[in-house]
């Protein structure tokens, strides 16, 4: 069953647990991802980034995503486009039937982010569609946006309450020290859960942790069976995902996990 972002995330913040969230680029993705929601009878965020829509076409990915609600219409599932760059782009996904948009201008400037923030919020609310956006900047790369860790800012946590305020966001993805991509961190993996919790408490939204693929041995042992090589490569531990559940995030997202599997 197809339904807003928001219905998902706000009974999981009320709750206190968190939601899977996935992305995908062809239907064997899409089918393993509504295989496992099914069986651990949990709801779903099922996500295309910018680039899968490109590869995919936004109708196609559409019309996927509903025939597997079809075949199981008892999972709760939010269609949600991952890290939309424009006003347009959220737009396009609006009209084409996604129920959750995400609008990444962390990039910008805590004021330019806010404004465009604002105003993908109102385009969506009439729309009955749920936004997501992010506050500080995460390392790697998104859909070939790079961000070194020279460039790369936690989300200040009195930022975050201004934001989510004025622009009426209904989750937000606050930057803690997780990156994308399968190098995700250089030491000893370090998340700032003291911060993760002065945000959820100021904020009191549902909060999204993104860069949050582990990349555990079984799926590491198969790429590198099949030649691929992962050398240097961290995930994000289990027991960080749990403790980040714990601290207040409502929604983990997964890509890179999905992408090495496949």
């Amino acid at each position: 069953m197809l339904v807003k972002g928001n219905e998902i995330l706000l009974k999981a913040h009320k709750e206190g647990y968190g939601v899977g969230a996935f992305n995908f680029v062809n239907f064997e993705m899409l089918n393993a991802i509504f295989e496992a929601g099914n069986e651990e009878n949990s709801p779903l965020f099922i996500q295309a980034s910018e680039g899968a829509i490109k590869y995919m076409g936004i109708d196609m990915a559409v019309g996927m995503v509903k025939t597997m609600c079809e075949r199981y219409p008892h999972i709760p599932v939010a269609l949600h486009l991952d890290h939309g760059t424009t006003f347009e782009s959220c737009e396009k996904a609006v009209k084409a039937g996604f129920t959750s948009v995400m609008i990444d201008a962390s990039h910008h400037a805590f004021e330019e982010n806010l404004e465009l923030t604002s105003k993908v919020v109102k385009m969506a609310h009439n729309a009955g569609v749920s936004v997501e956006a992010e506050l500080g900047r995460l390392m790697g790369i998104e859909d070939n946006i790079s961000v070194d860790e020279k460039d790369a800012v936690l989300v200040n946590p009195k930022e975050a309450e201004q934001f989510v305020k004025e622009s009426q966001v209904d989750y937000l993805a606050p930057a803690i020290g997780t990156s994308h991509g399968a190098f995700k961190f250089k030491g000893e993996p370090k998340l700032d859960f003291e911060r993760l919790q002065e945000v959820k408490r100021l904020t009191n939204i549902p909060l999204v942790l993104h860069g949050a693929s582990a990349i555990p041995d079984n799926v590491r042992k198969s790429y590198l069976d099949a030649g691929g090589d992962l050398k240097g490569s961290k995930g994000v531990p289990f027991e960080f995902l749990q403790e980040s559940v714990k601290g207040g995030i409502n929604k983990v997202n997964t890509d890179t996990d999905l992408r090495i599997a496949f």
